[in-house]
């Protein structure tokens, strides 16, 4: 403060033209200072309730042992559940494909799934849009 006041002074006694002063920008009119202010209140509270536990030493031993049970017991467990997850979906997919293959009656199986095709676009449904796509690309 001390620095400003002097180097006001020094402008004032040479006669130079006083500093450009800050202007306020407008806010948007989306956000009004009310908002501005509750959203800061509300990221104040999320903080709190993040560092809060911590502040004594049986709320700092609780965090330990609660992030020790989920690294041992927790992490441990998403992986094979989102392995069981994937199965069945590609499971029910196929289920759904045989389905169609055995009521429509047909003796071609890879007109439904043709898994010489890279990916999933040997699924029929697939099969059926990229075809769409190659005919309206190459019109003759």
């Amino acid at each position: 403060r001390l620095a400003l006041a002097v180097e006001l002074s020094d402008r004032a006694r040479l006669n130079l033209a006083p500093l450009p002063q800050a202007r306020a920008t407008a806010l948007p009119s989306r956000m009004s200072g009310g908002m501005i202010e509750m959203v800061g209140a509300m990221a104040n509270v999320a903080h709190k309730f993040v560092t809060m536990p911590q502040g004594t030493a049986q709320g700092f031993c609780n965090v330990i042992k609660i992030g020790t049970f989920c690294r041992t017991v927790v992490w441990p467990c998403i992986p094979p559940l989102m392995m069981y997850q994937y199965i069945r979906g590609v499971d029910e997919d196929y289920y759904a494909t045989e389905v169609l293959y055995y009521k429509s009656g047909s003796k071609d199986a890879k007109a439904f799934y043709d898994s010489s095709r890279i990916g999933i676009s040997g699924h029929w449904r697939l099969q059926q849009d990229l075809e769409t796509i190659r005919a309206c690309a190459n019109v003759e």
